[in-house]
């Protein structure tokens, strides 16, 4: 028994991750290339990078009329931006994923997780957005050998040089330390 989110699901053809296979037909081994810029959507990352709304998302796909659906496969490149975990710096970088996924003509031949079209549409944003969230890095960093921040003062560490140090007193013996400096001083005298 099909879900019912699934048969009151209806896309909006306006919306620019909504393609048209209306060209395709259901016509097994009829094909499309094409090439599209699409905003990115909102929300499209993890804690410390992500790609930006709205950012200019390259597309190069090919739409194939398959037994079941539509298959759609290609890649997609985008912008990334967020920060370093290391030194919390500005990154910016650029990512790219390969698509595919196969939409399925009727809910009869698809599970319930299976991507359908919606007459001759397809959303292609929930694609791109797992491909995505499932490629970014977890910890991005500036550089490879970032150092990071110092774990007592908070400096930058590339910026504080090799001999960043801070002196450590052991709180069992921070009393005598004013006993040395005092003796210090009795035999300047």
């Amino acid at each position: 028994m099909p879900s019912e989110s699934r048969m009151t699901q209806h896309l909006d053809p306006r919306s620019p991750w909504v393609i048209s296979t209306h060209d395709l037909g259901k016509r097994p081994g009829t094909m499309r290339q094409t090439t599209l810029t699409l905003p990115a959507p909102a929300n499209l990352g993890v804690d410390m990078i992500g790609v930006p709304k709205d950012a200019d998302v390259e597309l190069d796909l090919r739409l194939e009329a398959v037994m079941e659906g539509v298959l759609v496969s290609g890649t997609a490149q985008a912008p990334l931006a967020g920060e370093c975990a290391r030194c919390l710096d500005p990154v910016t970088s650029d990512i790219e994923v390969d698509l595919q996924e196969l939409f399925f003509y009727s809910d009869e031949d698809a599970s319930d997780e299976d991507s359908l079209l919606d007459g001759e549409l397809l959303d292609l944003e929930p694609t791109f957005r797992d491909a995505v969230v499932l490629a970014l890095p977890l910890s991005p960093v500036c550089r490879e050998d970032c150092p990071g921040l110092c774990t007592e003062c908070g400096i930058k560490l590339a910026e504080a040089g090799a001999d960043h140090r801070h002196e450590k007193i052991d709180a069992r013996w921070a009393s005598l330390q004013g006993l040395i400096t005092e003796n210090d001083n009795d035999q300047e005298k």
